[in-house]
């Protein structure tokens, strides 16, 4: 058990209608770096939160999706949300997700589900009944996000901006080197091939070395193709990098790819990192680099 003092922690519940959005809440809850759990039957609450406890101050931030796929366990949110409200270590906030009966029967139509509260019946039918459980705990909601006009893209904008301690670290974007003799990056969003330009591997004593050196470096950069792509690219990326984080991203990794992964795409990948870090939350990585040094260890 953890003797230490506990840390205040942020505690949200998402719950609300079937359909109106709690998956793209606990999604965007993710991004934000929240230890998320979904569909937690409230009798389970009380040993969530002594795990909680033990955790040595590592779950802070947490959200929970709680709703009617649960009903057999229905009759305990309530006392377990009076057990969260006496607690001096957790800051709870509900967010209940809403829309309109004929929005829901819509999203049911287009997914082909069946509503949980009518597994054989019609969805307007569940939809009822459940707005009638809900009634009360929509009452006791601090948030109340209505959806019924909101595409799923507005609805994680909406809980980035709620939500987000620091909104200028929201979007993150992943500058990564790789050789394309190793494979293309599973993760990629964007890729720029960049073996037309000179290849310091055939240079002898650059060969060992990678584009973190600073000859090797140098040696890539001072090409005059090297400029004008550099000059390009980004140009091209500071176009699209505000429009992908409108989009709502919360990350995109930019992948540079040579041959080998270990010079020309080392060197771009760095310039382009630090190029863009005064302005977005800049991440780089060399995913070759980094996997020979893993075979060598």
């Amino acid at each position: 058990m953890s003797t230490g003092a506990v840390k205040e922690t942020q505690m949200v519940i998402i719950t609300g209608m079937s359909g109106a959005g709690k998956t793209v809440a606990i999604q965007s809850f993710e991004d934000l770096g929240f230890f998320c759990v979904d569909n937690l039957p409230p009798t389970l609450l009380p040993k969530f939160l002594e795990l909680m406890k033990d955790s040595g101050n590592k779950m802070n931030k947490v959200a929970l999706v709680m709703d009617l796929r649960g009903r057999e366990f229905f009759d305990h949110l309530f006392k377990a949300l009076d057990d969260l409200a006496e607690t001096s270590w957790i800051t709870p906030q509900i967010l209940f997700l809403d829309a309109d009966d004929s929005t829901l029967v819509r999203r049911y139509k287009e997914t082909r589900r069946f509503h949980p509260l009518a597994p054989s019946g019609l969805p307007l039918e569940g939809i009822k009944l459940e707005r009638e459980l809900l009634e009360e705990l929509k009452g006791r909601a601090q948030l109340i996000y209505h959806t019924t006009k909101l595409k799923p893209r507005e609805l994680r904008e909406k809980i980035l901006m709620e939500f987000s301690v620091n909104k200028s670290t929201l979007f993150t974007v992943n500058v990564m080197s790789f050789g394309f003799k190793h494979g293309l990056p599973i993760d990629a969003d964007l890729v720029f091939d960049v073996r037309f330009l000179p290849n310091p591997h055939y240079i002898e004593h650059m060969r060992p070395k990678t584009g973190l050196d600073e000859e090797v470096s140098s040696y890539v950069l001072k090409w005059t193709e090297t400029q004008k792509f550099l000059e390009k690219v980004t140009e091209l990326l500071s176009f699209m990098l505000p429009h992908y984080k409108r989009e709502g991203k919360a990350q995109l990794v930019i992948a540079i790819g040579c041959t080998g992964g270990q010079h020309r795409s080392v060197a771009l990948a760095e310039y382009i990192g630090e190029y863009f870090k005064k302005e977005y939350h800049t991440r780089i990585s060399h995913r070759d680099i980094e996997g020979r040094r893993e075979k060598d260890k």
